[in-house]
């Protein structure tokens, strides 16, 4: 079982700030995926700074959204609590 996404905050850099409903945080880094398929759609930093969190992970509204799986297996985690 992996953990739900609470938040999601975008940074400039194309990174997320993510924060799980099992107290971790975390940076998940989307810029070696951006040039693949749907990703192409949040290249743009005015459409990936529209991420939002959607049941138990991250989508966007112009299409995209993330294996909750992905997010957590990716995710770069920076604090337990």
């Amino acid at each position: 079982m992996y953990p739900s996404v609470k938040k999601a905050i975008p940074n400039e850099d194309f990174t997320l700030a993510i924060e799980f409903d099992n107290g971790e945080q975390g940076v998940l880094d989307l810029k070696p995926h951006l040039n693949f398929g749907v990703f192409h759609n949040i290249r743009d930093y005015e459409n990936f700074r529209r991420v939002r969190v959607a049941f138990d992970t991250v989508e966007w509204d112009c299409g995209v959204d993330l294996d909750p799986e992905f997010v957590y297996a990716n995710c770069t985690i920076t604090a337990r609590t």
